[in-house]
């Protein structure tokens, strides 16, 4: 609700789509720094619901065509230094992993938060993707993920365990760079508590329920956990207040039609 305190950085294409999502951005208060380019078109999404669950089936297109060389141009980079919370979507793994690996290091440097989300099974299940991960966890102050991610990546290590306070518990002991604080390991599982754990202690934060003919359907509800999270955070509440805004907005979000919200939200921080 208060404008230009958030930026958003990525790649679009010179086309329709493209200036639809940057009037989007702008008409919701958002700073957009976007790569343009000029050869490829907008990324798009197809999302297909099935008793309320939802699939998606991207064309990425100038998604995936970022790159380490606009995050270091002047004014894109003096937002990545100001920045008091950073946040890369785990899908950003397969498109610049040098964006990463700087964004993470300027925010040791800076002493800001610097937050990564698992985002999907896949990004854990190919080795090389989750190289680009592992490599940027001691830098990570808060590590998202949803349960099905979890287990993903205990698979994909080898720690034969599908006991989701077990896989955050070894998260959150990954040791941190420098004088970083302990990370925060937040996995969300959808209506049952979403489970926290901070150097090997974990911590259970109950969502509020809805009765099965609130949910229109579940697009969206993993992101707006996290930008309710975030907020809170940003207005510096506690871990419980955090995970109470997180829940709101994800709860809020799968009461409607598509990533929608109402103009003014019921929860205030």
């Amino acid at each position: 609700q208060e404008p230009k305190m958030t930026a958003y950085m990525g790649c679009i294409g010179d086309d329709a789509f493209g200036r639809r999502l940057q009037q989007a951005c702008e008409e919701d208060g958002v700073t957009t720094r976007y790569l343009v380019d000029k050869e490829t078109p907008t990324g798009t999404c197809a999302v297909t619901i099935v008793d309320k669950e939802r699939s998606l089936t991207t064309r990425l297109g100038a998604a995936n065509k970022y790159t380490v060389s606009h995050l270091k141009e002047p004014e894109n980079f003096n937002i990545l230094k100001s920045a008091k919370i950073v946040y890369s979507a785990g899908f950003f793994i397969t498109v610049s992993p040098e964006s990463i690996e700087l964004a993470s290091k300027v925010t040791e440097m800076s002493g800001s938060i610097y937050c990564l989300n698992l985002s999907a099974a896949f990004i854990v299940q190919v080795p090389s993707f989750r190289a680009v991960l592992e490599k940027a966890l001691p830098q990570c102050d808060i590590l998202f993920g949803n349960e099905t991610e979890a287990r993903a990546y205990a698979e994909a290590v080898g720690w034969e365990t599908s006991d989701v306070e077990f896989i955050a518990t070894r998260l959150s002991l990954v040791p941190m760079a420098g004088k970083k604080d302990p990370r925060k390991v937040v996995i969300t599982q959808g209506a049952e508590p979403t489970v926290v754990a901070i150097r090997g202690v974990v911590s259970r934060y109950p969502v509020a329920p809805l009765a099965p003919e609130q949910i229109v359907d579940t697009n969206g509800a993993g992101d707006a956990f996290v930008g309710g999270f975030l907020a809170a955070l940003a207005k510096k509440h506690s871990l419980q207040g955090c995970c109470q805004a997180g829940s709101y907005a994800a709860a809020t979000v799968i009461q409607q039609s598509g990533c929608t919200f109402p103009a003014k939200p019921e929860y205030c921080l």
